[in-house]
C-alpha cells in the first residue's frame, strides 16, 4: 500500500505534564515553522503547574488551530499520546507528528520531513542534543531479546535513510492510515518502551525510516554518562519500575506476532535490569530505588499470566471519536 500524499494535512501532537516552561518554548518554536503544520493538539496530562495558563495564552494568537485536551488524571506519555492521536484523527489529521514537551522544532522541519512522506508511513528525523551536538538515536529492535540495541557506525554513510524497526515519540511522524492499521499507542505502558514497541508494530506493516535531516532540538539537560556508543541518562523510581513492568506488555506483543522466545526474552530482561542498576550506580550514584526493579519484574509476571490481556486493536476506516471532550 503506498504511503499517504506528501501534501496531506499534518497535525503536531504534544503530550505535556508539569513542564510549562519547556512547553512555552516548544510552542514558540512551532509558531516559527515554515511551512506551518495544519494544526496542533496538546494533551495536558492533568498538570498542576502553570500549563493551563501557558496554553490559554498561546491559543489567543496561535497561527494555526491549537486544540487542548486536558485529561482528568496523569496517564503518562503513553496515555497522553494515545488520547492525542485519537483526537487528531477525529479532527481529520492525515499525518501526525508526535513529540514530548521538552524539545523544540527547527524552522524548516516540516519541509524536511515532507520529502519522505511519499515513500514511508513512519518517519523519524534527526535531533540535536541540548548542547547542539547530534543526538545519538540509531537502534534496531531485536525480538529474540525484546530489546532495542544501538547500531554502530555512521548509518547515513551510504544512504540518507536508515531502515529501522523502532519508534520514538520524541519526533515520530506517522500517517493516519498506518495508525488505523496498527491501532493507537498502548496507554498501559504509561512511560518506558511504548514508543519502541509502537515503532516495531509499524515496521511489521511497512518500513520505518530514520532520515538524515535534523528537525528537532532537545532542550532538557539530563545527568548522563557516555558509554561510547550511547549515553545513559538519569531516571526515576517510576522509570525503573516501568522499565521492568513493561517487559510484560512487550512479551505479550511478541507472543501475538509469534516472535516470543522465552529464554531469549529472559536474557533481555536480565540485561534490562543490569542497565538500570548501572544507571543507578554510575549516573545517580546510589542504590536507592533498586527495589523498584524487583517490583516491576513482579508486575511483568502478572501481565504475562493475565488471561484477559489483549493487544491494541486496529481502528475502523472512519474517524474515531475523541476519548475526552476538548476544551
Amino acid at each position: 500500500m503506498p504511503a499517504a500524499s506528501p501534501d496531506a494535512a499534518l497535525t503536531i501532537v504534544i503530550t505535556t505534564f508539569n513542564r510549562s516552561g519547556y512547553l512555552s518554548g516548544l510552542l514558540d518554536s512551532v509558531k516559527a515553522l515554515d511551512p506551518a503544520p495544519a494544526a496542533v493538539v496538546v494533551v495536558d496530562n492533568a498538570s498542576t503547574d502553570a500549563t493551563p495558563q501557558v496554553l490559554a495564552a498561546a491559543r489567543a494568537g496561535f497561527p494555526v488551530p491549537l486544540s487542548v485536551l486536558r485529561l482528568e488524571e496523569n496517564t503518562g506519555g503513553a496515555g497522553g499520546f494515545a488520547a492525542g492521536v485519537e483526537a487528531a484523527l477525529a479532527s481529520g489529521a492525515q499525518w501526525l507528528w508526535l513529540m514530548d514537551d521538552d524539545v523544540e522544532v527547527l524552522p524548516g522541519a516540516v519541509a524536511a520531513l515532507r520529502k519522505w512522506t511519499g515513500s514511508y508511513d513512519c518517519i523519524h528525523g534527526r535531533r540535536f542534543d541540548a548542547g547542539g551536538a547530534p543526538f545519538f538515536w540509531q537502534h534496531r529492535f531485536v525480538p529474540f531479546l525484546g530489546l532495542h540495541l544501538p547500531v554502530r557506525g555512521n548509518v547515513f554513510r551510504d544512504s540518507p535513510v536508515f531502515d529501522t524497526n523502532v519508534g520514538c515519540f520524541e519526533g515520530m511522524l506517522i500517517s493516519a492510515a498506518q495508525v488505523r492499521r496498527i491501532g493507537l499507542p498502548d496507554a498501559r505502558y504509561f512511560i518506558n518502551g511504548d514508543d519502541v514497541v509502537y515503532g516495531w508494530l509499524a515496521s511489521l506493516d511497512r518500513p520505518v525510516a530514520y532520515v538524515n535531516d535534523f528537525v528537532i532540538r532537545k532542550v532538557r539537560v539530563q545527568r548522563q554518562i557516555d558509554l561510547g556508543i550511547r549515553h545513559l541518562n538519569d531516571s526515576s523510581d517510576l522509570g525503573r519500575f516501568t522499565a521492568m513492568r513493561n517487559r510484560g506488555y512487550t512479551a505479550r506483543y511478541l507472543q501475538v506476532h509469534g516472535q516470543y522466545r522465552r529464554y531469549g526474552f529472559a536474557l533481555g530482561t536480565f540485561l534490562t535490569a543490569g542497565k538500570e542498576l548501572l544507571r543507578l550506580v554510575a549516573v545517580e550514584r546510589t542504590l536507592r530505588g533498586a527495589g523498584r526493579l524487583w517490583a516491576g519484574w513482579r508486575g511483568a509476571r502478572r501481565i504475562l499470566r493475565d488471561p484477559s490481556w489483549f493487544p491494541m486493536p486496529q481502528l475502523a476506516p472512519g474517524e474515531p471519536a475523541p476519548r475526552k471532550q476538548q476544551v
